[in-house]
């Protein structure tokens, strides 16, 4: 691992504001699989991104918030993202369906859907039910495919996420937690393919 990948930037985060959120445990271990196989991470909390709800009205009077701006210029930098999302009613967060609802809009001289197509993102999930937040990937998988991101076939849904994480944030099973780290590092070596690094 490493080696040619060092090229590589990618943008982690969870699509909870929870301070307690499984899935921003379950992102930092992914985090850590990328960063092990080379890649260079900046890890987002959306807690330190409020954002209003998308309205053309506010887009319109006041432009792009400025939080907004500041995650578009991340996503562009980026070859990529990790995005781990909980579910919510069989479906993606709010929190994350918003960020990328604002981020997708045109901003300045950009083109269209600049953040997002080309990117490749990998997907992952923590739940306290039985499907560990399976059915919100799918709706995410959906939008991102829809918006230009190529999306990694494998993915990793949590379930009973409430009994699955050591105090230290690390997964109980070493075997889940060695398949997190592994969608990191898959995610590194197939953006080092695609740009011709390795």
């Amino acid at each position: 691992m490493g080696g040619n990948t060092k090229g590589v930037k990618i943008v982690a985060l969870a699509g909870s504001l929870r301070k307690a959120s499984y899935n921003k445990k379950l992102v930092k271990i992914a985090v850590e699989g990328a960063r092990q196989a080379g890649a260079k991470v900046s890890q987002v909390d959306l807690k330190d991104f409020s954002l209003p709800i998308f309205n053309q009205d506010i887009e319109d009077e006041s432009g792009i918030p400025e939080n907004a701006v500041l995650l578009k210029e991340l996503f562009k930098a980026s070859d990529g993202f990790i995005f781990a999302s909980p579910e919510y009613n069989s479906a993606l967060s709010g929190a994350l369906k918003n960020v990328i609802d604002w981020t997708s809009r045109p901003y300045s001289n950009e083109k269209v859907l600049e953040c997002f197509r080309g990117k490749t993102a990998v997907l992952m999930s923590a739940s306290p039910g039985a499907l560990g937040g399976l059915r919100g990937l799918f709706v995410l998988r959906s939008i991102l495919q829809n918006i230009g991101t190529m999306v990694i076939p494998e993915q990793v849904a949590i379930s009973k996420a409430d009994s699955a994480f050591k105090d230290d944030d690390s997964l109980v099973d070493d075997r889940r937690q060695e398949r997190v780290e592994n969608l990191g590092i898959k995610l590194t070596e197939t953006i080092a393919k695609l740009k011709g690094l390795s």
